[in-house]
């Protein structure tokens, strides 16, 4: 009985590699994320002298919007691989970022929903910025989805700390 019941745990181990090809799916997408940012940005170059000063300030919240995203699938992609799948072995390269390997689920989770919160405020400032081509009804729909985005980061940064996941709340707790 106990050869099965290891026989199991190493099945149910080593299927955390099937995670792996989502982790590639996020690095393929970050290549999309790349063609998208340089078509912007090619959009964008030409208008620079005659576009109006809002529609350039819009086209560079579309580039930092594309920028955020691809940082936040790097954080995603390394967390994630390094939490649920493996090591990743960089050895002492000099270019290994300090936070690899230090970011947990409840970490990520928190850089997760500030990342989207911080979208979701640059997509709102775009809105504000062209207010005339939406309604008063579109308009509502966008400050409340980004304020749920808000409150529901609060109540994530309240609930670790209550928790005990946040550096300040262990400090706290051990005075």
């Amino acid at each position: 009985m106990k050869r099965i019941e290891h026989g199991l745990e190493v099945f149910m181990f080593t299927s955390r590699w099937l995670l792996a090809p989502f982790y590639v799916g996020l690095v393929l997408a970050i290549g999309i994320l790349l063609i998208k940012f340089v078509k912007e940005f090619f959009t964008l170059a030409p208008t620079v002298l005659t576009a109006s000063g809002s529609d350039i300030i819009i086209g560079v919240l579309t580039l930092i919007d594309v920028v955020m995203i691809a940082n936040l699938l790097i954080l995603i992609i390394f967390a994630g691989y390094e939490n649920f799948v493996s090591k990743i072995d960089t050895g002492d390269h000099e270019d290994r970022p300090d936070w690899m390997g230090h970011v947990g689920f409840s970490d990520l989770k928190m850089k997760l929903i500030g990342s989207i919160v911080a979208i979701s405020g640059i997509e709102l400032l775009k809105a504000f910025m062209h207010v005339e081509i939406y309604t008063n009804e579109q308009l509502g729909w966008k400050v409340g989805l980004h304020m749920a985005f808000v409150v529901s980061g609060v109540l994530f940064a309240v609930m670790d700390r209550l928790t005990g996941h946040h550096p300040a709340a262990k400090e706290a707790h051990e005075e």
